[in-house]
């Protein structure tokens, strides 16, 4: 899947498979290919996944890496490409992983940080806390029951809420009511989109942050968001079998799109309920 001359890629192997809760499946990953992962050592660094059958990736929390074993932790949606292969049996098969990369970077004197993020945003806080225990933080999740045993033990403040129904979210509404702790601090948020855009405003424009005391990211987007309406797949098989560049693909693929050509139901609903990182890509 890939070769040591390019060392933007490693192929990884499916070692293992453990339910979490209903909600959250644990994969660890590793073979001899892998063991030359560069990470970034960001608690809340992430890696491209590509499962077999795709060209896309999705992009995980890197919840634990050794020098040998990579541990993610998938969240299940309703539907989804990675969801339906990771709920299966993946056990044994290779999947492809790029560089980690990472935005937590709270100032060396920080006097708090206060950590908010739905389900998916629960892995980086579970390793935020075990790695920045020595500054007082307060945390707010939204997760349905059965997730609490997933943080660890520190002398964090935790708070937990209820989404307010599936593929949705209430985070905007819960920040825009907290009450801020005196001195300098940072805060570190992750979630749906639309939830992270509201917050984005009201810290620069309500709590007038600059933007080196915060870190908000969208995560994912709730069912309606922006699609690709044009299966890829072909099209890109197609492209590379012709030597075109990435670029050249996408702009075929767009031009396909445009011209109205119809996809299966799974790649519509695809993405929109995987979660992906909103960054430039994300």
């Amino acid at each position: 899947m890939t070769s040591r001359a390019d060392a933007s890629s490693w192929t990884a192997e499916v070692l293992s498979r453990t339910s979490l809760s209903e909600h959250l499946l644990r994969l660890e990953l590793g073979g001899p290919d892998l063991v030359g992962l560069t990470v970034t050592g960001i608690p809340d660094e992430w890696v491209p996944l590509t499962v077999p059958g795709q060209f896309q990736s999705r992009y995980y929390t890197v919840r634990s890496w050794d020098g040998e074993r990579l541990v993610l932790d998938v969240v299940v949606h309703a539907e989804g490409l990675v969801t339906e292969w990771a709920s299966g049996d993946p056990v044994g098969d290779e999947v492809g992983i790029g560089p980690a990369k990472g935005s937590f970077a709270p100032p060396a004197d920080a006097d708090w940080l206060m950590l908010v993020g739905d389900l998916t945003a629960l892995p980086a806080i579970a390793r935020i806390l075990e790695e920045r225990a020595d500054v007082p933080t307060r945390v707010w999740v939204e997760a349905p029951p059965g997730h609490e045993h997933l943080l660890p033990q520190t002398a964090a403040e935790v708070t937990w809420t209820r989404p307010p129904g599936p593929a949705d979210s209430a985070l905007a509404a819960v920040v825009e009511g907290l009450d801020w702790p005196d001195g300098d601090g940072y805060f570190w948020m992750s979630g749906e989109s639309s939830q992270m855009r509201a917050i984005r405003k009201h810290l620069m424009r309500e709590r007038r942050l600059p933007s080196s005391a915060y870190d908000v990211m969208g995560y994912w987007r709730k069912p309606g968001g922006r699609t690709r309406p044009v299966d890829p797949g072909p099209i890109w098989e197609a492209g590379k079998a012709a030597g075109e560049s990435d670029e050249q693909i996408w702009q075929r693929y767009d031009a396909a799109q445009e011209a109205g050509q119809e996809m299966g139901q799974e790649m519509g609903q695809e993405m929109g309920q995987e979660m992906g990182r909103e960054m430039g890509q994300r």
